[in-house]
């Protein structure tokens, strides 16, 4: 990965969620950041969603296509 600056994403989750997040994160050596920002990219590629592509641009990029 390209080192550049990152961002703070603060969220609430129910209690129960963040113990089975802890869980997952252990089991696989990671902090909970890491194992959450692990699950957001595994999302994204299987909705087939580009990091970095905002919404605005890919409604740009489908209109010229079209």
């Amino acid at each position: 990965m390209a080192a550049s600056k990152t961002a703070t994403l603060t969220l609430r989750i129910e209690p129960e969620i963040k113990q089975a997040l802890q869980r997952a994160a252990e089991m696989e050596h990671r902090s909970i950041a890491n194992m959450v920002e692990v699950l957001i990219r595994e999302h994204c590629r299987v909705k087939g969603i580009a990091p970095g592509v905002t919404s605005k641009s890919k409604r740009v990029a489908k209109g010229a296509t079209s």
